[in-house]
């Protein structure tokens, strides 16, 4: 693969960036065949006319773990971040062609957890179809990353995520408290089989769906940092 210092620095100046080619149209299809073979009646797979997902990803199917991270995948991720990285949550989103699903803008202020225990500075717990999420120290959160890889060519008029970019280093930060005429909003388009890659705390948000077309994506967040004992991430995959 070509040299990838330009995106590293744009991922820790701008807290975000993207990728093409990373996946061919036949790998692509492949994991889109094993998808749409899947049972999905259980309780991790959510469905909407606004969205379908599904959460616990990865362990849910398991088939799609050699073809997602194939040798271009690796690639990035030992060039951008080094080793010792692992995976700590994944999810699949189908965002329908007549989708009105809006997310505003937002931190991704969560981890995924295997239980509930009172830990100094871990808080803010939630449940969520019996997955466990709480807000972890910053430095947890500052040196995590997330990649979305794209099975759609995807833009404004599908969902492609909006970002604000250096708002990763600005701690957390309220959508409240944006100051609009300092900001600016950067729309981050990707073609089918690119990626973006962000850090957690980039501010993002997704718009309602107005060219009726899908927006397929798998959202898989990393880090290489073991939590308090006791506690464990809820779906750690080595890769």
């Amino acid at each position: 693969m070509e040299n990838l210092e330009k995106y590293k620095n744009e991922i820790l100046d701008n807290g975000f960036t993207t990728l093409c080619n990373i996946y061919s149209t036949d790998e692509i299809e492949s994991i889109l065949a094993i998808i749409n073979q899947t049972n999905t009646s259980k309780e991790t797979f959510r469905k909407s006319s606004d969205l379908f997902a599904i959460r616990q990803f990865l362990k849910e199917i398991p088939e799609t773990i050699d073809l997602i991270f194939n040798d271009k995948l690796n690639s990035t991720i030992s060039q951008l971040f080094g080793q010792g990285y692992f995976v700590v949550k994944s999810i699949y989103f189908d965002k329908p062609e007549t989708s009105n699903w809006y997310v505003p803008y937002h931190q991704d202020l969560t981890i995924s957890v295997d239980k509930r225990l009172e830990i100094e500075n871990f808080g803010n717990w939630t449940v969520k179809q019996n997955q466990f999420a709480v807000q972890p120290p910053i430095d947890i959160l500052e040196n995590n990353f997330t990649i979305r890889i794209h099975l759609d060519d995807t833009d404004e008029h599908n969902g492609a995520l909006k970002v604000v970019p250096k708002s990763h280093l600005k701690k957390i930060y309220k959508p409240e408290t944006i100051n609009c005429s300092e900001e600016t909003e950067t729309t981050c388009k990707v073609d089918k089989g690119g990626i973006m890659i962000m850090k957690p705390l980039l501010l993002h948000s997704s718009s309602r769906t107005t060219n009726n077309k899908k927006r397929r994506v798998i959202h898989i967040e990393f880090s290489n940092q073991e939590l308090p004992k006791g506690l464990n991430w809820s779906e750690k995959t080595n890769f």
